[in-house]
């Protein structure tokens, strides 16, 4: 192997998704000389493909009730106002694109994509003087405190007054967030909570073969979860043929899997008609229900057919011999016992990270000084929605803050 290339900068950033790209455009607007190394092929990779359903960037709730999506409650609440909604939206409009508002208060480009938003980006991220090196893995530091960067099988030694890692999590390790960074930083004693998927699909003990065969990968439209059997959110979710995924259980998710990580096991109970109270159900179920089957009485009183009839005959035995007032409560309250989740790789993203405790107040490593972290990296969690990107942005903005202070004093 050739000798290694030095290169000296005075910011030096790891990871090409949203929190390293906007912290280099931070940093550089201040006219900070940015190098950010990444080893894909090309920057934000993860970006673009969570735009391929439609560019979810942010959330338009209210910052209080905002905040409160982010585990552990009050986790990410000094950095939410560097880089809130408001001022997510206002970023984009400076990069040319309009945003809207869809009827379940996300907030997207107006065309809905994320590739034009992208482009802009890294237009403007050119424009800067951001210098963006692809292919080049992060392999940690040398005895002289040298960031170690290995391109194209070629070393490189960077020599960088104050340095950012934005990793990401391990939820997708094909487009480079494959936790690797952890036996690094674990090699200098940094408390690290273990990585685990959030924002994913949870398996049941098992099916019956009939439900799977007419059900699986059916969306269950129209109804509501809970993991308490009090407080019930509305949305929908998808029978998979192992079990459950989808907005509804991702919002769940994180509660769900503290459940399962203390009991081995955990409940959740769908509403199968949240348009109509319990009382409601009752009086539609105490009805005449003469020579009608039982498929059908439902169906005429409730609407209730398909896959939630499936979900309610599945879970409930002997269903049709309730009473209305039971029948009533099990249609408001179905339980589904959940046993695991699926496998990290197949997370939208991941729980766990760095430890607050081991980061100071503008988000600098305590043992490692000038090095810094933001994003997925980070023990925080989020629901989908627009709340993991305004995490990622807002860590990143309070970073670059913490960068231009540490360079300043240096």
């Amino acid at each position: 192997m050739s000798a290694p290339n030095i290169l000296s900068t005075p910011a030096c950033i790891i990871g090409g998704g949203p929190a390293g790209l906007l912290a280099a455009e931070l940093l550089s607007k201040q006219g900070i000389k940015v190098h950010l190394f990444d080893a894909m092929p090309s920057v934000g990779r993860k970006f673009l493909l969570a735009g391929i359903g439609g560019m979810n960037i942010t959330h338009s709730e209210e910052m209080p009730v905002f905040a409160q999506r982010y585990q552990p409650a009050g986790v990410l609440d000094a950095f939410l106002p560097l880089f809130d909604n408001q001022k997510i939206q206002s970023w984009v409009r400076s990069l040319g694109l309009e945003t809207f508002t869809g009827s379940s208060g996300r907030i997207f480009p107006t065309d809905m994509k994320a590739a034009p938003l992208l482009r802009a980006w890294l237009r403007r991220l050119r424009e800067q003087g951001v210098e963006i090196h692809t292919r080049s893995r992060f392999q940690g530091w040398n005895e002289q405190g040298q960031l170690l960067i290995e391109k194209n099988a070629q070393p490189i030694l960077v020599n960088a007054k104050t340095t950012l890692l934005a990793l990401g999590g391990a939820s997708w390790p094909r487009l480079g967030s494959d936790g690797g960074w952890v036996k690094l930083l674990s090699q200098h004693n940094i408390h690290i909570a273990p990585l685990q998927p959030s924002n994913c699909g949870f398996l049941v003990e098992q099916w019956s073969p009939h439900f799977i065969s007419k059900y699986a990968g059916a969306p269950v439209k129209s109804c509501a979860i809970s993991l308490t059997n009090q407080t019930f959110r509305k949305g929908e979710f998808v029978v998979t043929k192992d079990g459950v995924e989808g907005s509804l259980v991702y919002a769940l998710s994180y509660s769900i899997r503290q459940q399962l990580n203390s009991t081995g096991k955990a409940t959740i109970y769908i509403d199968l008609q949240p348009q109509r109270t319990l009382e409601q159900v009752i009086q539609k179920l105490q009805r005449p229900r003469a020579s009608q089957s039982f498929s059908k009485f439902i169906h005429n009183q409730l609407k209730l057919d398909g896959v939630r009839a499936g979900l309610l005959r599945e879970l409930v035995p002997n269903c049709q011999s309730l009473t209305p007032i039971e029948l009533a409560k099990a249609i408001k309250s179905t339980p589904l016992a959940l046993i695991a989740t699926r496998p990290i790789d197949e997370a939208i993203s991941t729980d766990g990270g760095i430890c607050f405790s081991e980061l100071t107040e503008q988000l600098m490593l305590k043992k490692i000084p000038s090095v810094f972290c933001a994003g997925e990296m980070l023990n925080w969690d989020a629901p989908t929605g627009g709340y993991l990107l305004t995490g990622c942005f807002a860590t990143a903005a309070a970073c670059a803050q913490g960068m231009l202070n540490y360079l300043a004093k240096a």
